[in-house]
This record gives structure tokens, C-alpha cells and sequence, in this order.
């Protein structure tokens, strides 16, 4: 089974319908032993960090995700939260993977929200499959601009970290499950890890 963690956040029924349509059964909860059986967990996100952390460090979340085995997908707030910190609320995040989320800086408007292409920084097992410059729908004011776990990256106003992987934790800033088809085959890819 695939557990969706649930942290208070939106956008849960979208991420649950784009896995029912590649044949997968996913169950959205915050119970800590089902998220430990399940095969995958996915960290999705419509949300604010704070709110969101003070959800899981209430439900005593914080630890078990950091100790998890299995692959672990953060989607847009999820990615954000593997990360150190936010400076959306200034709060401490899961600190699985090194960096700081920063709001986007620029002239262009904000949230940043549309299409966009991924520009592949090294290979990864999320992308077979799915062209270099493969467009994804993103809705995001904050991004990490550089990270070691970079695999890909995006422009607006500058570049930042589309794309992250830290050992059994992925992390993706746009949203897979509004990214028709190559979101789909995205979303496959991180189902089919073992």
C-alpha cells in the first residue's frame, strides 16, 4: 500500500485520483505504523511549512519520517520540508536533506504557477522515460536555489532545485499530479523503486 501522509494540507484528493488512474492504492493517513508498512510514502503538498510542521511534530511524525526506509516522494511543500529550514514561517523542516528553502526573489509575479521545463542536472531514476526539458505544472513562492541532491533544475527569475534526491527521499517542486501524461510516468517511476 502507498501512504499519503496527512498534514493538513490540500490537493490530497488530486494526488489519490492521479494514483487510482495508474492502477495503485494509496491511503491518505498520519497513522505512524501504517505509514512504516507501506511500501511508498509520499509527502504531498498545498500548504504553508509552519502549519505543516506543527502538524507532524504533534502527531510525532517528524522522527518516523526521517527514519523511513522505503521511498518517500515530497511533492512542492513536501520537497520543501526535507530541507533544513523555511524561511516561510522561519521553521526548522525535517533536516533529511541540506539546504534552506528561500522565497523567490525577482520582478516576476508570485506564486510562480504554470508550465514549466525541468533541465536534467544528472540522471535519475524518476526520469525514464521522460525527455530533458519535459514541461511540469508548478505553484510555488519559495524554492531551494542550490542543494548537492539537485537532479534538476528550473529558471524563474533564477534557477532553483526542481528535482532532489537524498538516498530513499525525492523531492519534486511542481505538482506530478497536474502534469498530465509525463507527470503520470513520473509518479510510475517513483512507484515502480523498490
Amino acid at each position: 500500500m502507498i501512504a499519503i501522509i496527512d498534514y493538513g494540507g490540500a490537493n490530497l484528493g488530486s494526488v489519490i485520483f492521479a494514483l487510482e488512474r495508474l492502477g495503485y492504492e494509496a491511503q491518505v493517513t498520519s497513522d505512524p505504523i501504517m505509514i512504516k508498512r507501506s511500501s511508498h510514502v509520499i509527502l504531498p503538498g498545498v500548504a504553508s511549512a509552519k502549519p505543516a510542521m506543527e502538524y507532524l511534530e504533534k502527531h510525532d511524525l517528524v522522527g518516523l519520517i526521517r527514519g523511513l526506509t522505503q521511498p518517500v516522494l515530497g511533492i512542492c511543500l513536501g520537497l520543501q520540508l526535507l530541507f533544513d529550514s523555511s524561511e516561510e514561517g522561519n521553521v526548522n523542516c525535517l533536516k533529511i536533506i541540506r539546504g534552506i528553502v528561500e522565497k523567490i526573489k525577482g520582478s516576476l509575479p508570485l506564486p510562480h504557477m504554470g508550465w514549466n521545463t525541468l533541465s536534467f542536472y544528472k540522471s535519475n531514476a524518476l526520469f525514464k522515460n521522460i525527455p530533458d526539458n519535459a514541461y511540469m505544472y508548478f505553484v510555488h513562492s519559495y524554492a531551494v536555489a542550490q542543494t548537492d541532491s539537485v537532479c534538476a533544475k528550473t529558471g524563474y527569475t533564477s534557477l532553483f532545485s526542481s528535482v532532489v534526491h537524498h538516498k530513499n527521499f525525492y523531492g519534486v517542486q511542481f505538482h506530478p499530479e497536474k502534469s498530465g501524461d509525463l507527470g503520470a510516468r513520473l509518479l510510475k517511476n517513483f512507484l515502480e523503486l523498490s
